[in-house]
């Protein structure tokens, strides 16, 4: 297997699980390539570190492999292009393809036109394939057709859209992967294992409970604006829970309908899957932990499902940025042990080693505490937001363009 825009290494810690022997690692990251050193794997990073300046004889010189020898090729471009965040951002447009962090698209493709994986495994973010802002999917599948046309593979891209938390990892994470294999056969057996009657969902408690403490250090207790605001937010909301149109008791009116981040002031609900693990979170950027403080890495790495204790390179930022971009270690074993089933014939198990046991502790949640007066000259009415495009970050961002 070759490895692209490797990051801290979870698709390729789950595809290892599944099976999969990791030939070559090309990251540019410097604190992503000292947690790969560091990992205990043994993987081999590519130098230099960045794919641009690289080519692909060069990539598959230093994984000792030829073209056609590679059975897998995995990787997840970066994805800030096609975020959801950069779409709200930027009042509902981002520069997608403009973005030159989108040339890594292009770099993959050239890999691929090389190496001629037996399969090929890309991830990235929903907004990859979004109905009308599909540009960076256009582009894979005109390249893809192109290698098809030079090389007489019949690569034929399969989009894969996944929530984690339907196969059983403790965190709602949505991400489309785009997979292909030379012979133009697909993927049949990814069903859903989770958040049936049956299977219920595995839930934050399943994957952290056994790291709950009643007291934790002074760099997990919150700062900002906001911090004493947390403790009055129950298990499982957001920052909505104080607008007008929550009427719930002990709610304040303090914020407009949608006026902020989906993130601000969220936190996790033990009883249920862990929301998505932010990559690069402001002070008042959740998911928090039930106890209105920041989760430790320890604890987002668990709800990412890393094996315990493996180590991330760098302070607290660094090491919750290469947590937050990561795929779910289990995700990848899902995908691994599908491609061995389905494209390579192989017969594997189908139950996930990298999930967690679910539990039968769960205690009630937590009480949340009255408002605290400064916040209360907060509460009045308070205007909704107007809609994609219509809010005041558009507004500034047409004002600059004219």
């Amino acid at each position: 297997m070759l490895s692209l825009f490797t990051g801290a290494g979870g698709l390729d810690i789950g595809l290892e699980e599944a099976g999969f022997d990791t030939k070559l690692c090309v990251e540019l990251d410097e604190d992503a390539r000292k947690t790969i050193k560091q990992n205990g794997r043994g993987w081999k990073l590519a130098t230099p570190g960045d794919i641009h300046e690289l080519t692909p004889s060069e990539i598959l010189a230093q994984a000792g492999l030829q073209p056609g020898e590679v059975t897998l090729l995995a990787g997840g471009p970066p994805c800030q292009p096609f975020s959801k965040s950069s779409y709200w951002a930027n009042g509902g447009e981002t520069r997608r393809m403009k973005d030159p962090r989108a040339a890594t698209l292009h770099a993959y493709l050239d890999v691929v036109e090389k190496a001629l994986p037996r399969t090929l495994l890309l991830e990235n973010v929903r907004g990859l394939a979004y109905e009308g802002k599909s540009e960076g999917l256009h582009l894979l599948q005109r390249g893809l057709a192109k290698i098809n046309a030079k090389k007489g593979t019949a690569y034929e891209p399969q989009v894969l859209s996944l929530n984690a938390a339907d196969f059983g990892v403790p965190q709602i994470r949505e991400r489309v992967f785009i997979f292909a294999s030379d012979d133009g056969r697909q993927l049949s057996g990814l069903t859903r294992t989770h958040g049936t009657d049956e299977a219920p969902y595995l839930s934050a408690w399943d994957a952290i409970g056994h790291l709950d403490v009643q007291q934790w250090p002074e760099e997990l207790a919150p700062t900002g604006r906001w911090a004493d605001l947390l403790p009055t937010i129950p298990e499982g909301e957001n920052y909505l829970w104080h607008t007008p149109r929550n009427a719930s008791s002990g709610a304040r009116a303090l914020f407009g309908w949608r006026t902020r981040f989906w993130s601000f002031l969220l936190k996790l609900a033990k009883s249920e899957p862990s929301w998505t693990i932010q990559a690069l979170p402001g002070p008042a950027t959740g998911p928090f932990h039930w106890k209105s403080r920041l989760l430790s890495i320890d604890e987002m790495a668990h709800l990412q499902t890393f094996p315990a204790s493996y180590p991330f390179h760098g302070d607290r930022r660094a090491a919750q940025r290469q947590i937050g971009n990561a795929v779910p270690c289990a995700i990848g074993e899902l995908l691994g042990l599908a491609i061995r089933r389905d494209i390579l014939g192989e017969k594997v198990r189908r139950k996930l080693r990298l999930i967690p046991e679910r539990r039968t502790d769960c205690p009630d949640p937590e009480r949340p505490k009255r408002v605290p007066k400064r916040y209360l000259e907060l509460t009045g009415e308070h205007a909704e937001h107007p809609g994609v495009g219509l809010g005041p970050g558009a507004a500034r961002l047409r004002t600059t363009a004219a």
